[in-house]
């Protein structure tokens, strides 16, 4: 989940990134997803800040956090999530 807020937007760079090992990996192992977190009371703690923060989910669970796009710490953050 690709965490953001009104002011900056969701961080276009990465879609391309989580786009491309999708496309590597198949579609039906991963998935993505973006909230902006004014509007999402659970995602209150993630408010103020000046960086994209990406959540990611296994079976509802948080497994891990990166903050900034780090495309390199994504990749293989995602990698070994799968």
């Amino acid at each position: 989940v690709d965490v953001f807020q009104a002011w900056c937007g969701p961080c276009k760079p990465v879609v391309n990134l989580f786009q491309k090992i999708r496309n590597e990996v198949g579609s039906d192992l991963l998935h993505f997803a973006v909230a902006e977190v004014d509007s999402t009371d659970a995602l209150e703690k993630y408010r103020g800040q000046c960086e994209p923060v990406f959540l990611f989910y296994t079976g509802g669970e948080l497994v891990a956090v990166v903050r900034g796009a780090d495309a390199p710490l994504l990749q293989k953050t995602i990698l070994e999530q799968l």
